[in-house]
């Protein structure tokens, strides 16, 4: 098994979403906003090579929207989905199942792609793999949620007939690869527990978005269930800790892969480094 990055370019949010009740005057520390209260975040991506299969983990926010779709995420950086593919000489016709963490638009939507007037997924090849609970939950969005599920990002990976679904406790790729359900963030996000290198590395996805979400109260507004996230990230932080994981943040413009150490005030980066360090 090998594992790459792939990043697929840059965007900003407002930080006092990213952050909910935490003041700015904390969390800008280590998420540092410009003039109009945005943070620069990642949208860094996960290929997994294994054996005849290339598996990718997230696909960013795409290209197919509007001008005006995008001067809202401020899109920045020299990177893109297919540059970082084509930089270890792959292209999308080589992923063979595309993972999805979950449906907002940040990370699925490069899962489809335009074609002058029909929309079809970007990987012909692959089959994609979301939840059924949360394919519902997406497909009958609340109205907090639902700008971040675009039907344009979804539907068209079912009506190709190339979309699975997944059920709990039970990894289609083996033992090398768990897949752990979480209920904070939004209703069954997944994240993929990988054996590598003798170590477990997390795609932490939006569990721990980035290095300044480590404490347990530091969860965005973005959370549907903020108590239940907490919770979550209180257990996992402690088994993380216990197990040596690795962290790979998603969305951390500067910090790619973290250890943790325990500290007075709860758990906190150690280690930081790149996956290609490993």
């Amino acid at each position: 098994m090998q594992l790459f990055t792939i990043e697929t370019g840059n965007f900003k949010l407002d930080g006092g979403a990213m952050f909910g009740v935490v003041p700015k005057s904390i969390w800008q520390k280590t998420n540092p906003a410009d003039e109009n209260n945005l943070c620069s975040l990642a949208m860094r991506s996960l290929l997994i090579e294994d054996g005849d299969r290339l598996i990718l983990v997230d696909t960013g926010i795409g290209n197919k929207q509007s001008d005006k779709f995008f001067s809202y995420y401020h899109l920045h950086g020299g990177y893109s989905l297919d540059s970082s593919l084509n930089s270890h000489g792959l292209s999308k016709d080589d992923i063979t199942d595309v993972f999805l963490t979950h449906l907002h638009l940040d990370h699925v939507g490069g899962a489809v792609e335009r074609n002058e007037d029909n929309l079809t997924p970007t990987f012909r090849n692959a089959t994609y793999w979301s939840n059924e609970k949360h394919w519902d939950w997406a497909l009958h969005a609340n109205d907090r949620e639902k700008a971040s599920f675009l039907k344009e990002n979804i539907l068209p990976l079912q009506e190709s007939g190339q979309l699975k679904f997944i059920k709990e406790e039970f990894s289609p790729f083996g033992d090398d690869l768990q897949i752990r359900f979480t209920y904070g963030h939004t209703e069954a996000m997944m994240l993929p527990l990988i054996k590598y290198k003798n170590q477990t590395i997390v795609f932490a996805a939006d569990l721990f978005p980035t290095l300044g979400h480590l404490p347990v109260p530091y969860v965005a507004s973005y959370d549907i269930f903020p108590l239940t996230a907490m919770e979550e990230k209180k257990k996992f932080l402690q088994e993380a800790f216990d197990n040596n994981y690795i962290l790979l943040l998603e969305h951390d413009a500067l910090n790619e892969c973290i250890s943790l150490v325990e500290t007075e005030k709860g758990f906190r980066a150690g280690d930081i480094f790149r996956l290609s360090d490993l």
